[in-house]
C-alpha cells in the first residue's frame, strides 16, 4: 500500500513537471458542455464531455480503495434545492495496472454525466456549481482542472424549461405544487377507498362487536363513536409525525410488513373470528369491570382508544400511495402539507368507522328481534377467519417461505365460504342460533352469492387471474404452476435468449426479472433496452393490482415483454445485506441510520432518488442509468391499461432520442 502511494505520487510530481515544459492545459484536451433538462421541480444537470484523441479522465463513481482522482460535479449548497448524491455515467472502460496492483476505471471519446436536483422554491434560481477532472494518456497525466460553472433555472411551479422534451411527471413533486385544500382533498378521498382495502375492512367487524359491548343506549353509542373517531385522527396524525421524525420514512411499511407484526395479526382475526362463532366470548376481567365502574367509565374510554390504535397499526399495511407520500415529505421537506394530508386522511377513515362505532348503540336500544343478530355475527366471523389468512400470506411472502401459496390460499378460502354457504341455507348450524323454519329473502340471497362466489374461486386453483380479488391471494408468480396447470409458457421463456439470462427471476405475468439493480441495468445496456425500474414489496396489495390488472392487458404486456428489462426491487425483503454493505446513512438531517436489509437498501435509495417512499412506483431508465423524463408511474394514477401504457411508449420515445 505504501508502495502504491509513493509511485502515484511520484508519477503526478513527473506529470506536473512534464506539464511545465510543455505547456498544455487539460481544457486543451478535454472540453464541457453544460446544460440541463427541468421537468417542474427535477432538472437534470447534463455535462457532455469531449476528450481529444488518446486522452482519457477517469471515472466518476470510483471503488473507495481506487487511488484516481474521480470526475466530479459539484453543486454548491443551497436551501433552495436538493442535490442527489447519484451522479449517472456511462460504464467506464475497466483495466488493470499490475505494476501499482491498481484497478483503473476510465472515459475516452464523448460521453453524458448527470447529476439530479431537486428544487423546492417557486421563485428562479440560478444554481452555481464546479466540475473538476483529471486527464491522462497512456505517457503521462495533466494536474487536475477545475472549472465554475452555473446555470439559471425555473422555479418548480412554472412551466417546464431547458428542454426539449414536452414531458410531464406525476410523481411527488407534482403534489407539492398543489395547494393545502387540494392535498386535503386527495387525502380524504383516499381515507374513504381506503376502507375498501383488505387490511381495514376485517376491523369494521371488530369494531361492531367491540361497541355492542360497550355501549347500552343510543346517547352511549354516539358518544363512543365521538370518542373513537377523534382517537382515529390523534393517533394517525401524532403516529405518523413521530415515526417518521424518530425512524425515518419507511419505518411504518417496515412495521406493517414485519413477519411477527403479521403472525400476531393474523392469530387475533382468527380468535375473533371463533369468538364470532360462539364458540366463547371476550370479555374484560372482572377487576377491569370494577374499575370501570368506580372510575366513571374511564377503563371503557381506554378500551376505545386502543380499538383505534390497533386500527392505525393494521390500516398502515394498505393504505399505500397517500401516506408513504405524505411520511416521505414530512421526513425530507417538513411544513404544514404533511399535518394538512395525515388530517385528512384520518378524518375520511375516522368518519364512517364513527358511524359504525354508532351503530351498535342504535342496535341495543331497538327490542330484541330473535336470532337474526347472531347470524350478522356468525356471517362477520367467517369472514374475519378468510380474511385473517391474508395477514398469514403476508408474512409468508415477506421471508419467501412458499408455506402459503397461490393454490393453497385459495383452497382455504373456498373451504371457508363453502361452510358459509352452507351455514346460511341451513344446513349446518353454531352455537346460539335459533331454530329456522324458512330462508328469509335476504339471507337466501347472500346464500346464493356466496355459492357464485365459490365457483367464481375454483379456477383459480388452475390458474385463473381472479381479477375481483387482485391483491387478496398470493401472486400467481408465488404458486406451485406460475404459468397455470399444463402451460408451456416456462419452457418458451426459457428458452427466450434475447430477454433472459441466469440472473433472472419469474415475475408477474411471467415476466423475466431482475431483483439487483446492477445487473438489470448491464442487462439492458448490452441488450439495448430501457431499464423499468419497479419499486415493489411482498405484502404490498396495490402492486399485485398492478401486476394483475394492467400488466397483462393488452398494449401493457407487449412493452414489458419485448421493449424494456424488468427490474423489480422489493423493499421489504428481509434478506440481510453483506456486512460490507451494511452502512451507515443519513435518512434526513442529523438521524443516521444502518441499512441492514436488502429492503432496506431499495427502500433508502427509492426515498432518496425520488422522495418517494410508495409502491408501487415505477421509473424508467435510460442508456447510462439516468432517468427518462416521463415522470413516474403508479398506482394512483396509472392503475388503468390505457394509462399505463402510454406513460411506458413515451418511455420508450425518450429512450430513442437518448440512445442517438
Amino acid at each position: 500500500m505504501m508502495f502504491k502511494k509513493t509511485y502515484l505520487s511520484f508519477l503526478f510530481i513527473l506529470s506536473v513537471l512534464s506539464s511545465f515544459g510543455q505547456i498544455e492545459d487539460p481544457s486543451e484536451k478535454v472540453s464541457w458542455e453544460i446544460s440541463y433538462e427541468q421537468v417542474n421541480c427535477e432538472v437534470t444537470l447534463i455535462a457532455k464531455v469531449t476528450m481529444a484523441e488518446h486522452w482519457h479522465i477517469s471515472a466518476s463513481n470510483l471503488p473507495l480503495d481506487c487511488f484516481s482522482i474521480p470526475t466530479s460535479i459539484t453543486i454548491s449548497d443551497h436551501s433552495d434545492y436538493d442535490v442527489q448524491d447519484s451522479t449517472y455515467e456511462p460504464k467506464p472502460i475497466h483495466l488493470y495496472d499490475s505494476l501499482i496492483d491498481e484497478h483503473l476505471y476510465w472515459h475516452s471519446g464523448t460521453i453524458e454525466i448527470r447529476k439530479k436536483i431537486i428544487l423546492k422554491n417557486k421563485d428562479d434560481i440560478t444554481i452555481k456549481g464546479y466540475y473538476s477532472f483529471q486527464t491522462c494518456d497512456d505517457t503521462h497525466c495533466l494536474p487536475p482542472y477545475d472549472e465554475d460553472f452555473e446555470i439559471s433555472v425555473k422555479g418548480c411551479s412554472s412551466e417546464e424549461s431547458g428542454s426539449s422534451l414536452n414531458t410531464t411527471t406525476n410523481e411527488g413533486e407534482e403534489s407539492s405544487n398543489k395547494s393545502l385544500l387540494v392535498i386535503f382533498f386527495l387525502s380524504f378521498i383516499s381515507g374513504f377507498a381506503a376502507l375498501l382495502t383488505p387490511c381495514v375492512f376485517p376491523m369494521i367487524p371488530m369494531t361492531v362487536s367491540f361497541f355492542t359491548k360497550q355501549s347500552k343506549n343510543k346517547s352511549t353509542g354516539i358518544r363512543n363513536a365521538i370518542f373513537y373517531g377523534i382517537s382515529i385522527i390523534l393517533i394517525y396524525v401524532v403516529l405518523g409525525t413521530l415515526v417518521t421524525a424518530i425512524f425515518g420514512s419507511d419505518a411504518l411499511n417496515a412495521l406493517s410488513t414485519n413477519v411477527w407484526f403479521n403472525v400476531l395479526f393474523f392469530i387475533l382475526l382468527v380468535v375473533f373470528a371463533i369468538s364470532f362463532m360462539g364458540a366463547f366470548e371476550i370479555t374484560l376481567p372482572n377487576s377491569w369491570i370494577n374499575k370501570a365502574d368506580s372510575a366513571s367509565d374511564k377503563g371503557g374510554l381506554i378500551g376505545i382508544f386502543f380499538m383505534a390504535f390497533t386500527l392505525a397499526l393494521v390500516s398502515f399495511s394498505c393504505t399505500g400511495p397517500i401516506v408513504g407520500t405524505l411520511l416521505v415529505e414530512a421526513a425530507t421537506i417538513g411544513g404544514i402539507g404533511p399535518f394538512v394530508g395525515m388530517f385528512g386522511f384520518s378524518l375520511a377513515l375516522a368518519l364512517p368507522f364513527g358511524l359504525f362505532a354508532a351503530f351498535p348503540g342504535w342496535l341495543n336500544s331497538l327490542p330484541k328481534s330473535g336470532g337474526w343478530l347472531n347470524t350478522v355475527k356468525v356471517f362477520l366471523g367467517f369472514l374475519e377467519l378468510a380474511l385473517a389468512f391474508k395477514f398469514l400470506s403476508n408474512a409468508d411472502l415477506v421471508v419467501q417461505g412458499h408455506y402459503l401459496e397461490r393454490e393453497l390460499f385459495l383452497a382455504i378460502w373456498i373451504g371457508v365460504f363453502t361452510v358459509l354457504a352452507l351455514y346460511l341455507f341451513g344446513f349446518i348450524s353454531l352455537p346460539h342460533d335459533s331454530p329456522i323454519e324458512r330462508l328469509s329473502v335476504g339471507r337466501t340471497i347472500l346464500g346464493i352469492t356466496t355459492v357464485i362466489f365459490v365457483i367464481y374461486l375454483i379456477p383459480g386453483l388452475w390458474g385463473a387471474p381472479l381479477k375481483l380479488i387482485s391483491g387478496f391471494p398470493p401472486p400467481m408468480a408465488y404458486s406451485e404452476s406460475p404459468f397455470g396447470v399444463g402451460s408451456s409458457k416456462g419452457g418458451n421463456m426459457a428458452h427466450n435468449s434475447d430477454h433472459h439470462s441466469s440472473e433472472t427471476h419469474i415475475g408477474p405475468q411471467g415476466l423475466p426479472v431482475f431483483h439487483d439493480l446492477e445487473e438489470g441495468l448491464a442487462f439492458a445496456k448490452e441488450n439495448n433496452k430501457p431499464a423499468f425500474l419497479d419499486f415493489t414489496g411482498h405484502a404490498c396489495v396495490n402492486c399485485r393490482k398492478m401486476e394483475e390488472n394492467v400488466w397483462g392487458e393488452q398494449g401493457v404486456i407487449e412493452i414489458l415483454t419485448n421493449d424494456v428489462v424488468v427490474i423489480s426491487l422489493y423493499v421489504d425483503d428481509k434478506r440481510e445485506l453483506p456486512e460490507d454493505q451494511q452502512i451507515e446513512v443519513e435518512i434526513y438531517e442529523g438521524k443516521m441510520k444502518k441499512l441492514k436489509t436488502i429492503g432496506n437498501k431499495w427502500s433508502h435509495y427509492q426515498a432518496t432518488n425520488y422522495k418517494a417512499n410508495t409502491q408501487p412506483y415505477y421509473r424508467m431508465l435510460g442508456p447510462n442509468g439516468e432517468d427518462l423524463n416521463n415522470g413516474s408511474a403508479d398506482y394512483e394514477h396509472h392503475g388503468n391499461a390505457e394509462d399505463f401504457s402510454s406513460w411506458l411508449s413515451k418511455g420508450l420515445e425518450l429512450y430513442e432520442k437518448h440512445s442517438k
